[in-house]
């Protein structure tokens, strides 16, 4: 069958990915290969196909189908999160549409809404990654909220609180009034705000003294700066510091807060910044991590003015039912009009938002559920060690002193969320507040019977709270696999310890170190060996690609305008690992032409004509030399991928592909325009194509399967994806320098016509000086075809009247039939030597810091050493050029 001029990617693909499903490829199962088993980061079931599930998911199918080449069993499992707060929001959201309210609704009411939606859209994201060519393992597709998995949490929650690692008490949390929920801190993110900073003053009591009311009040004040002057109801003491001389008349002193004449103390603490402000704080105990622990340690009384849902409740008296940002402009409105406010200035600072819904955060006093996480790190030291030690690489290695840091500064972990979607908090409570916590109602009664309580089973009720989603994430690498379930079952001997985790940085606390932890203190073991941290994907701008800012394009768009192939690529491109993405979408179309220029390689291979008698011994150089080539860049690519530098290792194919076998070796041994071609050049040719899929397909699947079948007839089990990774097999050298001789030879020579208007065809004679001249007595044919000479001839000396280039420590004569400028060839050869000595010095500099010399592999260095002598001989036969023109 003829094939199409260019490449059409959208049935090819489909095509193929079909296949794979249809034979199996992706199914994997407990046998005695090299298990390679890599978990994936479960999207949420609200999600869609972003740029950063792409990214995150090229890597993981780059990562396991190399895996699956090398003949290990590659297992990639797929999942989503039941993303409690994103999830419940979607669904009162469509509850809403349908003239429904929440609060009308029983729990089991709801949940049965919810699992409708989860099931009418939850498994979209994973569709999705199909198009992309992820190669899951589809049959083990999880979900958190599935029985076993749910299973696993409350197992989970009750060994813990059983280990006096889970705890209940009333703290101060992060409260989203959106969501009306706890978070955990890593659920906060900061944001730099354009604020008001308002300067409040607040009047002094006077000491007691004699007068008809009891209180004498003084006329001056005290002026507190805040950002937050909706909170000023809820006061319990203005604090300065002992050592700020413009106060200490009023230390023991009182002040009155505004409207309500509610008498606080002024009390001093080394806590408070005087440089801030005007040195005084407002102590709201209530709606300050900071304030409370003031409080605490003074002994203040707390008043919260606020309702969950944000809005001011009735200790806010005048305010009562405002929302708060509505009372914060109302009060300075007040405030001024009683001549309290000093002065309003403008004010940037950072605020805590909802990660998952994006309001602003309020700090709340509020009686929750919390594991201990410093007794955790103490009971699991190898939490910490094992990061350090590189038991568990990270890659990039710099992420370990962040996470460091987060593990010595850890703070303990809020998991309960007031919802209703995820796993209900495994807590019973009787009526006189008692609570035990159990699986199940029965088991919690039984408990209550050993604590002697007269209470019937009726009397009891759970905990209405969920637990974290994280919670549930957080063992994932071990309840995928049923681990809690059973701990010895086939699957979790097997594929645990997993391989390799690719996820974002941004999530190292909320899942990767909780995993760790999991994994330490559920099975005695690693959950993974290596961490891949993905960058972030920025526009041309730098910015963040989000919906908000409209820079982010649909990555499915992006796949049927460039193919499947052509976005992998042109992510892969430019996607060091830690580092981000600046994502272009010309990059795409980059990937879209290097399909068609393998296309192209394809069409020509298939359109020789085979002729069995021929033989083209002339070819056997080019031959030996491409496959020389293959094998040097199959070590480079597996060192690159030892290191995880997936982009350096795409490059690496892209040039051996486009460069060396499309730009070189097709030429040097494709017959003249309908003569045929040798049985050996074709066979080999084939071949060499065949390795060049092989090395490309993990990043671009699709095509490099179709390719794959097109050059030759195959079983139907014979496909790329199961064949074998291209073995590395010694480099010869001497025959790959010969050939970089030759070609950067044909290329000057080139360059000498284009200057010189010489004829493409037109017939030059070549001299070449050389002290090894055997290394080009092969390649004569060659470079008498590609560079049209006439004749090619080896000399003892310089040949006068031609153009003149220098390779390495042999030099080239040209003899144009054209005069020879002197003085313009002088020039050309002293820019030559001066760049020259710029590269020798550049390469010297890099040879002296000790820094180098000492991390460097010793390929590396050898690599610098020899570009060091190959500078030195070329500047010296470039000094005897000059020295000779110079007469």
């Amino acid at each position: 069958m003829e094939l199409s001029k260019t490449y059409d990617p959208k049935e090819i693909e489909s095509n193929w990915y079909q296949y794979w499903l249809n034979k199996g490829f992706f199914s994997s199962k407990p046998d005695g290969r090299e298990p390679f088993t890599i978990v994936i980061p479960p999207p949420n079931v609200t999600g869609v196909l972003h740029m950063g599930h792409m990214l995150n998911n090229t890597i993981q199918d780059v990562l396991i189908r190399k895996a699956r080449m090398q003949g290990k069993n590659a297992c990639w499992v797929p999942g989503t999160d039941h993303a409690s707060i994103a999830t419940e929001a979607k669904v009162v959201q469509m509850l809403r549409e349908r003239g429904i309210k929440k609060s009308d609704l029983t729990r089991e009411e709801f949940l049965s809404y919810a699992w409708e939606w989860k099931e009418k859209y939850g498994g979209i994201i994973l569709e999705q990654l199909k198009k992309l060519g992820a190669s899951c393992d589809w049959d083990r597709t999880r979900f958190t909220m599935e029985e076993s998995l749910s299973e696993a949490v409350l197992d989970v929650f009750i060994d813990l609180h059983e280990k006096g690692m889970i705890y209940r008490g009333k703290r101060m949390v992060n409260w989203d009034p959106l969501g009306k929920t706890a978070l955990s801190d890593e659920e906060v993110l900061h944001k730099e705000v354009n604020s008001k900073l308002y300067f409040v003053k607040y009047r002094i009591v006077a000491p007691p003294q004699p007068s008809p009311t009891g209180r004498e009040l003084v006329s001056d004040f005290i002026t507190v700066a805040t950002t937050r002057p909706e909170t000023i109801l809820a006061d319990m003491a203005i604090c300065v510091h002992p050592d700020d001389e413009r106060y200490k008349h009023l230390h023991g002193k009182k002040a009155l807060v505004p409207f309500i004449n509610r008498e606080i103390p002024i009390i001093t603490d080394d806590y408070i910044d005087i440089e801030f402000g005007t040195g005084c704080l407002k102590v709201t105990p209530a709606h300050d991590i900071n304030d409370y622990e003031l409080g605490i340690k003074h002994g203040l009384e707390v008043i919260d003015i606020l309702n969950e849902d944000g809005t001011v409740n009735e200790h806010g008296e005048r305010y009562n039912g405002m929302d708060r940002f509505a009372v914060r402009k109302q009060i300075a409105i007040d405030l001024e009009a009683i001549g309290q406010i000093e002065k309003i200035e403008d004010y940037k600072n950072q605020v805590g938002t909802s990660e998952r819904t994006g309001a602003v955060i309020e700090p709340r006093l509020s009686l929750q559920w919390f594991v201990d996480m410093k007794k955790f790190i103490a009971k699991n030291p190898q939490v910490l060690d094992a990061v350090m030690s590189d038991e568990i690489k990270f890659h990039p290695a710099k992420f370990k002193n962040t996470y460091k840091h987060w593990i010595d500064n850890i703070k303990d972990w809020c998991i309960s969320r007031q919802l209703w979607w995820g796993q209900q908090i495994p807590a019973w409570y009787a009526p006189d507040g008692s609570y035990v916590v159990a699986k199940t109602k029965e088991e919690a009664f039984d408990k209550f019977k050993i604590q002697n309580s007269k209470f019937k089973i009726e009397d009891i009720k759970q905990d209405e709270d969920v637990v974290d989603t994280w919670f549930s994430s957080w063992l994932w690498p071990i309840s995928v696999f049923d681990g809690f379930k059973d701990k010895n079952n086939a699957d979790i001997k097997y594929y645990y310890p997993t391989q390799d985790l690719v996820t974002a940085p941004e999530i190292m606390f909320f899942w990767v170190a909780r995993m760790i932890m999991a994994g330490y203190e559920w099975t005695g073991e690693k959950p993974f060996s290596n961490v891949y941290y993905t960058g972030i994907v920025r526009d041309k701008l730098g910015r963040k690609m989000s919906k908000s800012l409209g820079n982010s394009p649909d990555p499915l768009d992006l796949i049927d305008k460039y193919s499947a192939d052509g976005v992998r690529l042109g992510m892969l491109l430019t996607s060091p690992a830690g580092n981000d993405l600046p994502f272009d979408e010309k990059l795409c179309e980059q990937g879209r032409n290097f399909c068609n220029k393998i296309w192209n390689a394809l069409r020509l291979i298939k359109g020789w004509e085979e002729d069995i008698s021929l033989i083209r011994e002339e070819n056997i150089p080019a031959i030996n030399w491409m496959e020389q080539r293959i094998n040097e860049t199959v070590v480079e690519i597996n060192h690159s991928f030892s290191e995880y530098k997936l982009s350096e290792a795409l490059m690496s194919i892209y040039k051996l592909i486009w460069d060396d076998f499309c730009a070189w070796y097709l030429e040097m041994v494709k017959p003249d325009y309908q003569q045929p071609i040798d049985k050996y050049t074709l066979s080999r040719t084939i071949g060499f194509f065949e390795q060049l899929m092989q090395l490309a397909h993990p990043f671009m699947p699709f095509i490099t399967e179709e390719v794959w079948h097109q050059l030759k007839p195959r079983s139907e089990k014979d496909c790329i994806i199961v064949s074998n990774w291209v073995k590395a097999e010694p480099v010869k050298k001497e025959i790959l320098e010969q050939g970089q001789s030759v070609i950067e030879a044909i290329t000057k020579i080139r360059e000498i016509r284009n200057q010189n208007n010489i004829k493409p065809k037109e017939p030059l004679k070549l001299f070449i000086q050389s002290p090894s001249s055997d290394r080009y007595t092969l390649f004569k044919p060659l470079m008498a075809r590609l560079a049209a000479l006439e004749t090619i001839d080896f000399v003892n000396e310089e040949i006068a009247n031609t153009k003149t280039f220098v390779i390495k420590a042999d030099r080239f004569f040209v003899e144009t039939g054209q005069v020879v400028d002197a003085a313009a060839e002088k020039e050309k050869l002293t820019k030559e030597l001066e760049y020259t000595l710029g590269f020798i010095n550049s390469v010297k500099v890099k040879l002296s810091n000790e820094r180098f010399v000492q991390n460097a592999k010793a390929d590396v260095l050898e690599k610098e050493r020899q570009k060091l002598a190959d500078g030195e001989a070329k500047l010296k036969l470039l000094e005897e050029s000059l020295a000779t023109l110079n007469g």
